[in-house]
């Protein structure tokens, strides 16, 4: 069967942008805008305060590791903030290391920090399927992947930005993995803690060019229609259809990036004609099939 987490993470295509280590004292604060990148830390000792937009203060401390896929505004600062407003105290000790706040003060905090950038024009639609935020503790392989992360960064090895690349993926795999529960907001890793609509999604993402319906779903999955649509929209986030057409134009999006057949690419993710399927994508994306390409094309 298809792995849906996987396929999400593979069509991200996370790419590494800044990795830095970084050490604080005293009082200090760093912000980050809606503007920013998607970011991960990894506590290596200390403690810290992190305030992320619309959510209470998190303490993170030895062994913490923090994933924002999504791009909103949040905080890291020392356990007493400075006053807001107030100049923020950052140096660059050597390439790739940042001191916070006071340089004369006891190191508080110790972290490995990243920033990572999406290289999927369906960015939106996938990153809305993950949490918002992963904090998990006392994971010792998401630690070493940071800290491999970090060396690869600062190495001018052979192959150096195909490993960081599966760096990258494999630490968003494992980061989803640690956070997977029916405890997770809304979204693909609560609907794949779900056993009765895993399948449901393995089978969308196995063959998206079949065809489907709500009640197919439904009673592949052993369920009256009303009761699998309120179930799947209440664990995933979106209704069953929405979750099916937005992957197969996930998809269709790549497939036209490589340049496939457009009569392919309509009998692969579930449309009888050529001209269904340009409807159908004109009115998700906002372009035909043809502008789509052309303008991929004129971007790279």
């Amino acid at each position: 069967m298809a792995d849906p987490v996987a396929e999400v993470v593979s069509l991200l295509k996370p790419s590494p942008s800044i990795s830095k280590f970084v050490t604080g004292g005293g009082q200090w604060l760093v912000e980050r805008t809606e503007l920013g990148s998607p970011f991960y830390c990894a506590v290596v000792g200390g403690h810290c305060l992190m305030t992320i937009a619309g959510r209470e203060p998190m303490v993170l401390t030895a062994g913490d590791f923090v994933l924002v896929p999504k791009i909103f505004s949040f905080t890291m600062s020392s356990m007493e903030p400075p006053p807001r407003g107030a100049l923020a105290q950052r140096l660059e000790i050597s390439p790739g290391v940042f001191r916070l706040g006071d340089p004369e003060a006891p190191a508080e905090i110790k972290a490995l920090v990243g920033h990572c950038a999406f290289g999927s024009d369906d960015r939106a639609l996938l990153v809305s399927l993950l949490p918002e935020v992963i904090h998990v503790q006392g994971e010792d392989r998401l630690m070493a992947l940071v800290q491999m992360i970090n060396e690869e960064t600062r190495a001018d090895r052979v192959a150096r930005e195909m490993v960081l690349h599966r760096l990258l993926e494999v630490l968003f795999i494992d980061a989803l993995r640690s956070a997977a529960s029916a405890k997770a907001p809304p979204g693909l890793l609560r609907g794949m803690a779900d056993p009765l609509l895993a399948p449901t999604l393995r089978r969308i993402h196995k063959d998206p060019g079949r065809s489907m319906t709500v009640e197919t779903l439904a009673r592949e999955a052993a369920m009256s229609r009303s009761t699998f649509f309120d179930r799947f929209r209440r664990e995933v986030g979106v209704a069953p259809m929405e979750y099916a057409t937005g992957w197969r134009m996930a998809l269709a999006k790549e497939f036209l990036r490589e340049d496939m057949a457009m009569a392919d690419i309509a009998q692969r993710v579930g449309y009888g004609s050529t001209s269904a399927f340009s409807v159908a994508f004109n009115r998700h994306v906002g372009m035909p099939p043809g502008a789509y390409s052309r303008a991929v094309a004129a971007a790279a």
